[in-house]
């Protein structure tokens, strides 16, 4: 960031130098320019007031110099008197554009270039009383050469600002860096002690970001401590028993039962499994998953097919209404989000008890619907439902072989389809929970013809 910032302060260094010597270049040769015109024109209208030198032309050679040349020149365009030259040499002149401007405006001026490397010749040419005009003339230097003399001064200046470029960013760049290096040093205040107003939003930004990261770590914590202690149970049990299998402890007729519990728990521990790996899965959130559009019905009747040997055995009947409902989504995942719904409603229900699975599409949303006249949940735990391994009733959970993960794999699986999820639950009563859906659109079928 220092030399960053060092480097474009000598940038902004060096460009305002070759700018301001521009500038000035363009304004003084400007003025120069102005200047000489103006000198030259004042001179010819001096010389123009003594009209001796008509009678004869030499007597103009009082007011020649080094600097200024003075020609002559008839109406017809022959020259009558040159300071400079020959005149009996010299080419008719009756084309040139400042005497053609003279004869008809009373005055004329051009500039051409001068055969002297670096110069410009002016001509200001001035129709007398007797039609015959005086002109005038005198080399200036141009734009280029004026820069080109100007160059060395501009040089030694420029070196002298840059080394005061080099020497005041150092210390301007501390002087800025100092108590942003301050305030990464106290992270826990930084957003009190911000130095500038405009790192308020980059801080306040870096403080949500770490607030984030220490709530992921301690999910992530909470979840390997969940992890093992659910993974302890069930092999703590399945050695339990093997131990007792396998040291004679266990009599002939308890190995059936023994065998049967040890099924039982691996069975358990084959579905944490699985719920783990879903998980992990759906938080990596892959970006290659394939969405198409999916009847959330045929999900449902589906999902009611897979679940009917399990239902029948929980004495739990599965009741699926509704219309058509489109959405765009992942098959394998929508079929796990109803069967982790359907699921969890059988398992927290009574027996005798139904579970209805609904679809229905309403107010631009599609909707799946899952109610259930089981225990249902109290208010105060409607909140944490769908956290990882946390469970309402862990007896029960227990019993009906819960993992706890399959709300929070449903909450997942919403989210990766935009989806929103509702609960209303009461004690004793059943519990419904909704999920609403975008509903699916067609490109084809918006398409203009």
């Amino acid at each position: 960031m220092k030399e960053k910032i060092n480097f474009r302060f000598l940038f902004i260094g060096l460009l305002s130098i070759l700018l301001t010597a521009v500038s000035f270049t363009l304004v003084f040769y400007s003025a120069f320019q102005e200047q000489t015109k103006e000198d030259l024109q004042n001179s010819a209208g001096i010389i123009a007031k003594n009209d001796d030198f008509l009678t004869d032309p030499n007597r103009l050679a009082i007011y020649g110099s080094d600097q200024m040349r003075i020609t002559l020149i008839s109406p017809d365009g022959q020259i009558q008197y040159e300071s400079r030259a020959d005149e009996s040499r010299m080419d008719n002149h009756l084309s040139r554009p400042e005497i053609q401007s003279a004869l008809q405006n009373g005055s004329g001026e051009a500039m051409r270039q001068s055969s002297t490397l670096g110069y410009d010749t002016y001509y200001y040419a001035l129709r007398l009383q007797n039609g015959s005009i005086l002109r005038v003339s005198m080399e200036i230097r141009n734009m280029y050469s004026i820069f080109e003399k100007a160059l060395p001064m501009v040089i030694v200046i420029g070196f002298l600002i840059l080394l005061i470029s080099i020497v005041l960013s150092s210390l301007l760049t501390k002087q800025l860096i100092k108590p942003i290096e301050a305030m990464a040093q106290h992270m826990d205040t930084m957003e009190e002690n911000t130095p500038y107003k405009e790192l308020i939003p980059f801080v306040r930004t870096i403080k949500e970001q770490q607030k984030k990261k220490m709530e992921t770590a301690k999910m992530r914590q909470e979840f390997t401590a969940n992890v093992s202690h659910e993974l302890k149970t069930p092999l703590t049990s399945i050695s339990g028993y093997a131990e007792m299998i396998e040291t004679g402890l266990a009599k002939p007729e308890d190995i059936p039962v023994f065998a049967e519990k040890i099924h039982s728990e691996s069975q358990r521990l084959l579905e944490l499994i699985g719920d783990i790996m879903k998980l992990s899965e759906l938080d990596e959130g892959k970006k290659d998953l394939f969405f198409e559009r999916i009847d959330l019905a045929q999900v449902v009747q589906e999902t009611k097919a897979r679940l009917q040997l399990q239902s029948q055995k929980a004495q739990v009947s599965i009741v699926t209404e509704g219309e058509t409902a489109p959405v765009n989504g992942n098959l394998k995942l929508l079929n796990e989000l109803a069967f982790n719904l359907c699921d969890n409603a059988i398992r927290y229900n009574h027996p005798g008890g139904t579970v209805t699975m609904r679809t229905a599409c309403q107010e631009g949303r599609v909707l799946l619907v899952v109610s259930d006249t089981g225990i249902g949940i109290a208010p105060d735990h409607q909140d944490r439902v769908f956290e990882r391994f946390y469970r309402v009733d862990k007896s029960r959970s227990k019993e009906t072989g819960g993992t706890g993960l399959g709300l929070a794999i449903v909450k997942h699986i919403a989210i990766q389809h935009q989806a929103l999820l509702s609960m209303d639950s009461k004690p004793g009563i059943g519990t419904t929970i909704t999920v609403s859906f975008p509903l699916f659109h067609d490109p084809k079928e918006q398409a203009v013809p």
